[in-house]
């Protein structure tokens, strides 16, 4: 069993009646080939990108279903031969799946593998204290402590 979507395109101008039918024929082709039918969607009707028999809108119907080669064959057949279909398209989606799959469980491999994030510290730093033991810093411009004070004499020579 192998995973398909089927997109066609109905005449926009078909009543309900019309396309409710073709949609019940084509979830029986596919149930009674052995198939199952995971979803049907009504898209709507859409503007085409270019003109299929003189329309330039159709209504898009999307059938993704489970199922055999022989019965794509069976089911495309039948909407070739039918008046309400304008275009179709058959896509094998389940090599998508799968590598989607893949995908999927490498990237949850590569979380197992990395390392747990670092623990939040436990308790916060105790602040300063607001009156410092050690001398302040000096001020801008001031010569910095045990350096020569400016003009004393400095035991290097030349």
């Amino acid at each position: 069993m192998r995973v398909y979507e089927e997109l066609f395109i109905v005449r926009p101008d078909a009543a309900d009646e019309e396309v409710d039918p073709l949609i019940e024929q084509v979830k029986s082709v596919i149930t009674s080939g052995g198939g199952t039918v995971e979803k049907a969607e009504r898209w709507g009707v859409r503007k085409l990108a270019y003109r299929v028999q003189k329309r330039s809108e159709g209504l898009y119907i999307l059938v993704q279903f489970s199922a055999g080669p022989q019965l794509v064959k069976e089911l495309e057949r039948r909407l070739r031969v039918s008046d309400l279909v304008l275009k179709f398209i058959t896509v094998r989606i389940d090599e998508k799946l799968k590598r989607i799959e893949k995908r999927k469980k490498a990237r949850e491999k590569r979380a197992a593998r990395r390392p747990a994030p670092p623990a939040p510290m436990a308790a916060p730093a105790a602040p300063a204290p607001m009156f410092p033991t050690e001398a302040a810093a000096p001020a801008p411009g001031a010569p910095a402590p045990g350096a020569p004070a400016p003009g004393a004499p400095s035991n290097v020579t030349e």
